[in-house]
């Protein structure tokens, strides 16, 4: 079994949350290329005022790459919130669902966005289909990001990984358009995003933590983990 190192890495590793805190302390690790938020995360991290949190993260993380995400469901209004976004700072991106709760495409607000300049995150997309549909109204446009998400694809029971390939290849002829693997399950996510020549992974605060693991000795960590078990037995005072 090969030993995985982070320093091998080609695939950029962007923190996924919305604890101001903890942004803020991974903003300090020079292994972590950009942030992503969404309304879901913000809610539980219990944001109130949208634009002023979203300022006030800017302010402190200024030159790196961070997704804020619209949140109207009607397309007209979905494309002022996203070019007021897009005026808060020159590394924001702005996250448009690929289609609105009816189900109907976000591709014409897409197209108009990045043709004017804005730098969009167009996200949820699950199918290669969808993909396929966005770079097309990506191209020519301004850089952009197509956020697949591999891990709730794989929830399904289905694997994500001959997807996320085929969608680094359908992406090629877009050099301004970087796909994102979203919504990651486990650390060994970030190397399968690697070895398909995905550009970015999203990974939670949690999921983080355990990049400390990262070619860890597993005969050491087999051993911890025998302890682990003996000391709670003990701990807990169980008898038979």
């Amino acid at each position: 079994m090969a030993t995985p190192t982070v320093e091998q890495l080609r695939v950029k590793v962007f923190a996924d949350g919305a604890n101001l805190a903890s942004m803020l302390d991974l903003y300090r690790d020079p292994r972590i290329s950009g942030f992503t938020t969404n309304p879901t995360l913000m809610r539980a991290a219990g944001i109130t005022d949208y634009r002023a949190f979203a300022q006030e993260v800017i302010a402190a993380i200024p030159d790196r790459s961070i997704s804020f995400e619209v949140f109207s469901d009607e397309l007209p209004e979905m494309e002022r919130q996203a070019r007021e976004i897009a005026s808060w700072g020159a590394e924001v991106y702005v996250k448009i669902p690929v289609s609105n709760t009816r189900g109907e495409t976000t591709g014409p607000v897409i197209k108009s966005l990045c043709q004017a300049g804005v730098k969009v995150n167009v996200t949820a997309l699950m199918t290669l289909e969808q993909v396929r549909d966005v770079a097309g109204n990506l191209a020519g446009g301004a850089p952009s990001y197509i956020s697949v998400f591999a891990g709730r694809v794989a929830d399904t029971g289905r694997d994500p990984v001959p997807m996320m390939a085929a969608a680094v290849e359908a992406l090629r002829p877009l050099p301004q358009c970087e796909l994102i693997w979203a919504s990651p399950r486990e650390l060994l996510n970030v190397f399968q995003a690697d070895q398909i020549g995905c550009h970015i992974i999203t990974v939670t605060h949690d999921v983080l933590k355990k990049l400390s693991l990262v070619g860890k000795d597993l005969d050491t960590y087999s051993l911890e983990t025998v302890k682990m078990f003996r000391n709670d037995a003990v701990s807990a005072g169980f008898t038979l």
